[in-house]
């Protein structure tokens, strides 16, 4: 369902939210994504299959596949107090989690970005964006061959604000646990992923039209028949 709306990610005003973020109000399509799943392997299962793949069949991925991936990455696990699953460092949740999308089921190819408090993906850009993010990424094949590259990306102030110069660091850390989640939720639902970090930083944003600092490129794809094998 498509539906325009203005967006402001403070997570509605609510006095109970400890979420800090806050951003400028949006206008445009969003999709909201089918409700997640909260039942799957068991986590021991999971952490003794992750691995770091890099070659993907040519396969679409779901809806409810990317549905299921963004909630790991940064959905919300508590409504009244807007907590997600990540930990963040005062609840100040400095990250944004944009998906490019190359082949997905029910979803149209461009730049989206995850609206956690709607469960939902906000349409910024139409149009692939993979030789973009190849060059940008030093001329990884499975970052132009995925059928979506999930980027974390970090609005610093939202933490350091608080925190002051340590609080980069905090941001730092929650990246990790990000990417972590996304690692074991991609391994529970049989897809595979890679954590990027070399890339020229300026060039991505350039690509996605974003003003957050990017930390991961993380493509995900059904692993190929030789990754399995």
């Amino acid at each position: 369902m498509v539906i325009h709306y203005y967006y402001s990610d403070d997570l509605l005003n609510d006095k109970d939210n400890t979420s800090r973020s806050t951003s400028a109000k949006i206008e445009g399509e969003v999709i909201e994504l089918p409700s997640p799943s909260h039942r799957g392997i068991v986590l021991e299962e999971a952490i003794l299959k992750r691995r770091s793949i890099r070659s993907y069949s040519n396969e679409p991925l779901s809806i409810e596949e990317v549905s299921q991936l963004l909630w790991s990455a940064q959905g919300i696990t508590d409504k009244r107090r807007g907590f997600r699953s990540c930990p963040s460092a005062g609840a100040t949740y400095p990250l944004e989690i944009y998906v490019v999308v190359r082949r997905v089921s029910g979803l149209e190819v461009g730049v989206y970005k995850y609206l956690p408090e709607r469960h939902a993906l906000l349409l910024i850009d139409h149009g692939g964006k993979e030789e973009e993010l190849f060059k940008a990424s030093f001329f990884q094949e499975w970052v132009r061959d995925s059928p979506i590259v999930l980027v974390i990306a970090a609005n610093y102030q939202r933490t350091t604000s608080v925190y002051g110069e340590r609080g980069i660091r905090y941001v730092h850390m929650e990246a990790g646990h990000c990417s972590q989640n996304v690692y074991l939720q991609a391994v529970s639902l049989g897809l595979g992923t890679v954590a990027v970090g070399a890339f020229d930083d300026s060039e991505v944003k350039k690509a996605l039209k974003i003003k957050e600092e990017p930390l991961y490129l993380m493509p995900v794809g059904r692993p190929s028949s030789s990754t399995r094998s």
